[in-house]
């Protein structure tokens, strides 16, 4: 059990609690208010209001001048911290009674952790997912808000995949989760990196700042966990420099522990050779043989059988939103694609024309989401411009912003010699269409930035969209016609 590192204590010790809470608005009799500082908002501020509503103690960095006599105060160094460590021991830390891995890394997170997912399920284990798409225990889906959750649902939901005896856990961890100590308190079995690039900056503000965020998930592993890091990557070094896990590597291209090499590629799989042993596979790109080979060697590590791995990898199926495909009656090939940073999106087209023959054309429907990184933006309309046949820039989750503002300053990555190649069409349900109404047969249409979101945000207010059933309804009505 871990333990709160407590500065002060005001009032009685002796409490029994109902429940762990750090939003005053859902505050109720008996329960324990921890006052988080946030980003925008400071949890300080609302001690009396969640004291109105019925909570007995209060954890806090900052114990207010005037004290509420039936009410206990406990001063911390961290509120973000003693919420994780309270969280798990009041669930009686769960991630400890299964095998939790934690995946981290700017692309193919959702990727590894679910083909994990479905891998060891189809090995006959019970099974949690904690990812972006869903979260899962064993077969029962609750519904996602958070790439990682906070510290409370994240113990909740161990708490009943131990409940219903699980035995492996594969988890999402982002740089927002580590940095925000949602993490804190686990106990993780293993953690692995699949990549850094360009994202998130409008939180970390520098690239150090979000690489060195991301360091302190496998720094703070213990000496019983595996760290598998892809060494590729130029900072999947960096991840394993002071970790006192037990090191791993793969890779595509430098010797490591778990080596593949693609042998054929095509729209409906990939050959590969992982450590010597073919296998093909219906995922698809260079990017996907990174997450598949780092999927296979936490298998391995986790003690399944070599024979056994390989077997099921040729069965797993691509992940919603992750170069999710269909195919018109007419043979327009369009992909569904969650990329929505530079590195993503280039993986992605770079896959597209490295199969294609060279004769069709590729058409993209891109946008960039509102009130995050404002810097990826021309860097995304370069990469959209210069590596497709036609580049249709449009909205993607605008939310507060001017979703011409963005396709604005997108434009501005655009080079002269590919400005020809661009158009501007705001409503994303239209640029589909467009998109649609420009193939020909054989041709390439890619739908990139949302993946598996159902939604699009506007001004605060999500409505109904999904980028799959757009192109489907497109392709159906084309048929008709």
């Amino acid at each position: 059990m871990y333990k709160v590192a407590i500065k002060e204590i005001f009032g009685v010790t002796d409490l029994s609690i109902n429940q762990l809470i750090f939003d005053s608005r859902n505050v109720k009799k008996n329960d324990v208010f921890i006052a988080l500082k946030g980003v925008s908002v400071d949890g300080h501020l609302y001690i009396e209001k969640a004291i109105s509503l019925g909570a007995i103690a209060i954890i806090c960095e900052d114990i207010p001048s005037e004290k509420k006599e039936n009410c206990t105060y406990v001063k911390v160094e961290d509120s973000q911290v003693a919420l994780a460590i309270m969280a798990a021991n009041f669930y009686e830390n769960p991630s400890s009674k299964l095998a939790l891995v934690g995946v981290t890394g700017t692309n193919g997170k959702t990727t590894v952790a679910s083909l994990l997912y479905q891998l060891f399920k189809k090995a006959g284990y019970k099974v949690g997912l904690l990812s972006t798409v869903k979260i899962l225990v064993d077969e029962t889906e609750f519904k996602a808000t958070h790439t990682t959750p906070d510290s409370v649902s994240i113990n909740f939901y161990l708490s009943k995949m131990v409940n219903d005896e699980v035995d492996y856990c594969f988890m999402e961890v982002s740089s927002h989760g580590i940095h925000q100590k949602r993490t804190e308190g686990l106990a993780f079995a293993g953690g692995i990196f699949t990549n850094l690039t360009h994202d998130h900056l409008d939180y970390h503000k520098t690239f150090a700042n979000y690489r060195d965020v991301k360091k302190s998930f496998f720094d703070s592993l213990p000496k019983t966990a595996f760290a598998l890091t892809n060494i590729d990557d130029k900072n999947g070094q960096v991840m394993l420099q002071n970790t006192q896990a037990i090191k791993k590597t793969y890779a595509l291209k430098t010797l490591a522990d778990f080596k593949a090499k693609i042998l054929e590629k095509q729209f409906s799989g990939t050959l590969i050779n992982i450590n010597g042993t073919e296998v093909w596979t219906k995922l698809i790109g260079e990017f996907n043989t990174y997450n598949l080979v780092a999927i296979a060697a936490t298998a391995e590590l986790l003690g399944l059988e070599k024979l056994e791995i390989l077997t099921i990898l040729s069965q797993l199926e691509s992940v919603s939103g992750r170069f999710q495909y269909v195919v018109s009656e007419n043979q327009v090939i369009a992909i569904i694609d969650y990329a929505h940073t530079p590195d993503a999106l280039k993986n992605v087209l770079e896959t597209i024309n490295d199969i294609r023959t060279g004769n069709e054309k590729v058409i993209t429907v891109v946008g960039c989401g509102g009130d995050r990184d404002v810097t990826k933006r021309p860097k995304m309309a370069h990469i959209a411009s210069q590596l497709s046949t036609q580049a249709i820039f449009t909205a993607d989750n605008p939310r507060s912003e001017n979703p011409q503002t963005i396709i604005d300053e997108m434009e501005v990555g655009v080079s002269s010699e590919n400005y020809k190649k661009t158009l501007s069409v705001l409503d994303r349900k239209q640029a589909i269409k467009t998109a649609c109404k420009f193939a020909k047969q054989g041709d390439i249409i890619l739908i990139a930035g949302k993946g598996h979101e159902n939604y699009q945000e506007v001004n605060g207010i999500r409505s109904y969209f999904d980028d799959l059933e757009e192109i489907t309804n497109c392709f159906n009505q084309l048929k008709k016609n």
